[in-house]
């Protein structure tokens, strides 16, 4: 059976490089925290191949469109997929996916959240199937985002020893 890291490849995906803070900002907490059998996924967001923020940023519905935020979110999973290959050493750790939340920096009115949301969702399914990739899941607008990101996601996993 392929790992996870493989059937990345297949799709064309790579993980990108650790999040590069703009100056100034420190962050106190870890990206990923294993407690017992579970990990936990700290709010990521859309980063590119080097790790700085992917653009576009601002809101969605006015100035980034829903496909931009789709895929703003899929890079958002590919941030997260990079950090529990970092904390875990393998993806194939991960026995399953347990939730994923998922924030969208709304415009007034937009209400596409899930859609939005999806590009995270298919990313996790796409990579580690229906048995290992399903999750419960959130998907939520919100008046603002740190550093003006259109998405930001958490979530939690379960793994193995």
């Amino acid at each position: 059976m392929a790992t996870p890291e493989d059937r990345l490849a297949e799709l064309g995906y790579s993980l990108p490089e650790p999040l590069k803070l703009p100056p100034g900002v420190a962050l106190p907490f870890p990206w990923v925290r294993v407690v017992g059998m579970r990990a936990l996924i700290s709010g990521h967001g859309p980063t590119d191949a080097h790790g700085h923020l992917a653009q576009p940023l601002g809101k969605v519905g006015t100035e980034v469109s829903e496909n931009e935020a789709y895929v703003a979110a899929r890079l958002a999973g590919l941030a997260i997929l990079g950090s529990l290959k970092r904390e875990l050493g393998s993806l194939a750790r991960i026995a399953r996916w347990v939730r994923v939340f998922g924030m969208v920096n709304s415009a007034p009115g937009f209400n596409r959240q899930p859609a939005v949301i999806n590009g995270c969702s298919d990313l996790i399914l796409d990579v580690f199937g229906r048995e290992r990739g399903a999750h419960a899941r959130s998907a939520v607008g919100l008046a603002e985002l740190p550093f003006r990101i259109p998405v930001e996601i958490e979530g939690e996993v379960e793994i193995d020893a």
